[in-house]
């Protein structure tokens, strides 16, 4: 953690889930000070007395700021000072932005734009932005305002020297247990003797968890180059998988399953990397990078002479990655704290 030694960071949307596992990967190195910036001044209090509780030691580092990335102001009033920013701060819920397009427009990509804005002003050396699946190709209001945000990001990226400022994008799949998120709604479900509801068992979807959503993260801030999305390459599963795998392992009854049908907005399947993106993503391993495109605005040149080279990549969906069987989502869920707290709690060995 040599790189966050002493350093200030600024997680906008810090209560959520994403700022409660940097906070629980972070608090105990030799970061300095990480600041949570929300607009729900009880997720603050809630966070700030559970971190006293359980890291009494180190919780004099977490800040909170109570603002709200549509506020410019507010953001800059956070922002002094600062280091390094992971904006998480967004809505995330297809059918509310689905039918409030316009709350998803202001948060998600005048949001942006404000948090970049103030961050330059601050001085800020490293922005990580935290994008979905769901912008590339797509079809509901809450993907479309996130790929609005990452062009916003991919242009801010052009216009700033990335020796003062580098400006990166993550762009993952659904994060297991996060807030919102469906598993916690089956364990619900079953805990109170009630059938699994699933929209459609054929539908996938990325799967991925909250330290690996950190890692991804973690990588941008360390690997990317400014104007950069980056993409894990996660593993994917079908729904009725996802919930048989909840199932077998909280006592749930799979014969019950009850399919409720595709919700507002939502998709078969989802694509990390469209086809187009393809043309000049660059393979790191675990990881696909997609540079920034430094053309400038005078393309009468591309008319002359241009490359017709093309990478060899193919469109990158939850259709045609590796599909996981029951078992091998089942251990994936034993991985996550959430899910093992959850079985102790309703006696379950595990």
């Amino acid at each position: 953690m040599s790189l966050f030694k002493d350093k200030t960071l600024l997680i906008t949307g810090g209560t959520g889930s994403f700022g409660n596992a940097v906070l629980n990967r972070f608090l105990r190195t030799d970061i300095g000070e990480i600041r949570v910036f929300s607009r729900d001044e009880k997720k603050q209090d809630d966070m700030r007395h559970e971190f006293q509780a359980r890291m009494p030691e180190v919780a004099d580092k977490i800040s909170f700021y109570i603002g709200n990335v549509r506020d410019i102001d507010s953001v800059r009033n956070a922002m002094h000072g600062v280091d390094y920013v992971f904006h998480a701060a967004a809505l995330k819920q297809v059918p509310s932005c689905e039918f409030f397009p316009i709350e998803a427009v202001k948060t998600n990509v005048l949001g942006t734009e404000n948090v970049l804005v103030a961050a330059i002003e601050a001085g800020v050396s490293n922005i990580v932005c935290l994008s979905t699946d769901k912008a590339a190709y797509p079809v509901n209001a809450m993907g479309t305002s996130k790929a609005m945000m990452e062009k916003v990001i991919v242009a801010k990226a052009r216009t700033v020297s990335p020796e003062k400022t580098k400006i990166c994008c993550t762009r993952y799949g659904n994060v297991l247990c996060s807030r919102g998120s469906v598993v916690p709604l089956w364990i619900d479900q079953i805990r109170n003797n009630k059938p699994i509801t699933l929209t459609d068992p054929t539908m996938t979807r990325f799967i991925m968890s909250l330290d690996e959503a950190v890692d991804l993260v973690l990588f941008a801030f360390e690997k990317g180059e400014s104007g950069d999305i980056l993409v894990q390459k996660a593993p994917a599963c079908t729904i009725q998988t996802q919930a048989e795998a909840v199932c077998e392992l909280f006592g749930g009854d799979k014969e019950q399953i009850r399919v409720i049908g595709i919700r507002h907005g939502e998709k078969m399947f989802e694509t990390l990397l469209t086809n187009e993106e393809c043309a000049s993503a660059v393979d790191m391993g675990e990881f696909y990078r997609v540079p920034c495109d430094k053309r400038g605005l005078n393309y009468d040149k591309y008319f002359k002479e241009g490359d017709v080279t093309r990478n060899t990549i193919t469109e990158f969906n939850s259709h045609n990655t590796d599909l996981l069987t029951v078992e091998q989502v089942k251990e994936k869920l034993l991985t996550l704290q959430y899910i093992r707290d959850e079985l102790d709690a309703m006696g379950i060995a595990y």
